[in-house]
């Protein structure tokens, strides 16, 4: 338990000036806190080290962590499964999307957890706190982006699978 409470003290740290676009500009670091959650508390994943991921999950890709940082703080194999979820921002978006969807029956099942734990949080955001200048057919158009990723995840876990399914319930 102690790296994992490293862990939110250091993407507390590393998003402590990030707002999500909601109108209510709530704390960044509520969605790394939310994958955490889903994964131990609504389907019983114990893997540390998924768990710690999933804290760490957006630092490299949103903050100014580098890979060897995650190293020297939390060892190789938790920066492997991070650096699987990240997407290369020097990439325009629509690339960036493709590739998640290319990449996404690829990597390891310990990311996959992770990944597929990402985009249950952000359905459930865009449902109930949307991003503020987010129009029907943006929320639309990412619902449906998120199940072709969601497609090269599926058999990893069903329990989040079922999650993800019913977060798609919720399509505006």
């Amino acid at each position: 338990m102690n790296r994992l409470v490293a862990a939110l003290a250091f993407a507390a740290q590393k998003h402590r000036d990030q707002r999500r676009k909601d109108l209510a500009a709530s704390p960044y670091i509520n969605h790394p806190i939310a994958l955490a959650n889903v994964l131990a508390n609504e389907v019983g994943i114990d893997d540390e080290r998924v768990l710690i991921a999933a804290v760490l999950h957006d630092t490299i890709e949103d903050t100014n962590t580098t890979e060897q940082e995650l190293v020297r703080e939390f060892g190789k194999e938790i920066s492997d499964i991070v650096m699987e979820v990240t997407d290369d921002k020097s990439l325009p978006k629509a690339e960036r999307k493709r590739r998640q969807i290319e990449h996404a029956s690829t990597i390891s099942r310990r990311a996959k957890l992770v990944k597929l734990a990402d985009k249950i949080c952000n359905l459930r955001d865009i449902h109930n706190s949307p991003p503020a200048d987010w129009s029907l057919e943006r929320k639309q158009e990412y619902y449906e982006w998120a199940k072709a990723v969601v497609n090269g995840l599926r058999g990893v876990h069903p329990a989040l699978e079922h999650l993800f399914d019913e977060a798609c319930k919720t399509r505006p």
